[in-house]
Order: structure tokens, then sequence, then C-alpha cells
């Protein structure tokens, strides 16, 4: 997590949007060759709400933050904690980019520290 100072403000501001529902504009996606698992959706998906992160259930334990996911919509899906498949991994979280007028989404995934 971020050291910058309103960090907990901003989690805590966006668990509230979480709890309200977070589901926005539905439209059509498909999934495009080139970018292997990549998703095209008619937008970006808006912003993410800010988490409130509980303490660790356990020691070792790798925050893994939530994403917005394409299902017809934007639908929310909060973070949670998870053990690393190794001593080495840490996790890279999913993201969005834009490309040649369309919206990709590429999955969270387990990689190893350099």
């Amino acid at each position: 997590m971020s050291a910058h100072p309103g960090w907990r403000v901003a989690l805590t501001v966006g668990w509230l949007a979480v709890l309200t529902g977070c589901v926005v504009a539905p439209g059509p996606a498909y999934v495009e060759g080139p970018v292997p698992g990549a998703v095209v959706v008619p937008g970006p998906p808006p912003p993410p709400p800010v988490t409130v992160i509980p303490p660790a259930p356990a020691v070792g334990m790798i925050w893994m933050p939530g994403d917005w996911d394409w299902q017809g919509r934007w639908i929310w899906g909060p973070g949670r904690w998870a053990y690393p498949p190794h001593p080495y991994a840490r996790w890279a979280p999913g993201r969005w980019w834009h490309r040649d007028g369309r919206w990709f989404w590429g999955r969270g995934h387990w990689e190893r520290r350099h």
C-alpha cells in the first residue's frame, strides 16, 4: 500500500461506495484476440472505490486489491487477503488500458519479486 498520507481517507470513502452497490453503465463487451484474456468494453471503468484494508488475518498473507469486472455492466469485486503461492511472489493487480479507441482489461496475477 502506498505511503501517501491520504490513503486511509480515500480507502474509507471507497469502501462506503462499495457498500452502496457499485454498478454502472450496461453495454456490450467482447474478448479481443491479440491480447490473451483481454476484454474490450464500451468505456473506461469508474474510478476504484477507496477501500479500508482490514488487518491481515494471519502472518504471511498479502492483500489483493479489488477490481472492476465487466458483466454487461461494471461490478466491483472487493479485495481480499491471500497466501502467496511461493515465498518470492507478489500480487500484480489487474489493470485497464486504452488503445486504438478501445478499453482492455488484463487480469491480476502472481509474479516473482525481483
